[in-house]
C-alpha cells in the first residue's frame, strides 16, 4: 500500500502527497479488502453472545415476545392506552429501538474498551462499527421471526406493503451506522461520554413513541417531538407493519435524506480523526 504513494524519480522513492486518496474513500476501499475478516467478526459476535447461553439464538425469539408481554400488561391495561392490538404496536417499536440503541452502545464499547487490536496491527477502524451493526441487523431479521408470530395470532393482516420493509430497514441500518461512527468518534476522545450515552439513551427512548401512540401528546409538544429523527423513522415501520400503509413520497424521501447525511457525516468525521485514536484508546 506505501508503494502507492511514493513516486520513482532515477532510482529514489519520493513521496508524493498527491496520490494520497481522501480518508472517507480509502476506508470504504481497506473495507472492501478486510471484508473476510469483517465477515468473521459478525460470526464470531453472534457466537460469543450465545456461546453459554442454554437457549442460544432462541433468545433472541423469546426476549422481544417477554418484553412485549410485560409491556402489554402494563400499558394496556393499568394505563389503558386505547390503542388496537397494542402489543403488535409495541413489539415493532421495541425492534426498531433494540436495534439502533444496541448498534451504538456495542461500537463504542467495541472501539473504545475492545480496541487494543488497533495498536498491534493495521485494521479498518470502521470495521467494529459496521461489524456491530450487521450483527444487529442480524438480529432484528431473527425479532421478526416473533413479530410475525403474533400477527398470526392476533389476526393482523399481512399486507403488500411488508414488501417494501427491507428498504426500510437499510435506510435505518444507514442512519445507525453513522450515527454510531459519530459517538464512537466522540466517546474515543471524551470516555465519559459512554457512560452519559447510556443515561441519553433512557432519555431518547421515553422521547420517541415507542410504548405510547403520539396522539396522546399535548398538540403543543408535536414540533418538538418532531425534531426527533428516530420518530419519523419509526413511522415508517409503525405504517407498514401496524397500519399495513404506504408511507408517502415525501417521508420515504425525508428519511432517505436523513440516513444518507447521518451515515456521510459519521463516516467523514470518524475517517478524519482515525489516526488519533491509536494514541487515546
Amino acid at each position: 500500500m506505501m508503494q502507492k504513494n511514493f513516486k520513482g524519480t532515477q532510482n529514489r522513492w519520493v513521496y508524493d502527497t498527491a496520490t494520497l486518496r481522501d480518508p472517507a474513500i480509502n476506508e470504504l476501499y481497506e473495507l472492501w479488502r478486510y471484508r473476510d475478516l469483517l465477515q468473521l467478526l459478525v460470526v464470531n459476535r453472534i457466537k460469543t453472545r450465545y456461546k453459554r447461553s442454554v437457549l442460544g439464538v432462541v433468545w433472541t425469539l423469546l426476549n422481544p415476545l417477554l418484553n412485549t408481554l410485560v409491556l402489554t400488561i402494563a400499558f394496556s391495561q393499568i394505563f389503558r392506552f386505547n390503542v388496537p392490538n397494542y402489543a403488535i404496536y409495541i413489539l415493532s417499536g421495541l425492534l426498531f429501538w433494540n436495534f439502533f440503541a444496541q448498534s451504538t452502545n456495542d461500537a463504542m464499547d467495541t472501539l473504545v474498551w475492545g480496541s487494543s487490536l488497533l495498536k498491534r496491527i493495521y485494521i479498518p477502524r470502521t470495521i467494529f462499527a459496521v461489524a456491530v451493526v450487521g450483527n444487529g441487523l442480524i438480529n432484528y431479521l431473527l425479532a421478526l421471526i416473533p413479530l410475525a408470530v403474533i400477527m398470526l395470532i392476533l389476526r393482523h393482516p399481512f399486507t403488500l406493503n411488508l414488501l417494501a420493509l427491507p428498504a426500510a430497514i437499510l435506510i435505518f441500518a444507514m442512519f445507525a451506522l453513522g450515527f454510531s461512527l459519530l459517538v464512537s468518534t466522540v466517546a474515543v476522545f471524551f470516555v465519559d461520554f459512554v457512560y452519559i450515552f447510556n443515561v441519553l439513551l433512557s432519555v431518547w427512548f421515553y422521547l420517541t413513541p415507542i410504548i405510547y401512540p403520539i396522539t396522546i401528546l399535548p398538540e403543543r409538544f408535536l414540533p418538538f417531538f418532531r425534531l426527533n429523527p428516530l420518530v419519523h423513522l419509526l413511522q415508517i415501520f409503525r405504517m407498514l407493519i401496524y397500519e399495513g400503509a404506504s408511507p408517502s413520497g415525501m417521508l420515504w424521501g425525508a428519511a432517505f435524506a436523513l440516513a444518507t447525511v447521518t451515515l456521510l457525516a459519521g463516516w467523514i468525521i470518524f475517517t478524519r480523526k482515525v489516526d488519533e485514536f491509536a494514541y487515546r484508546i
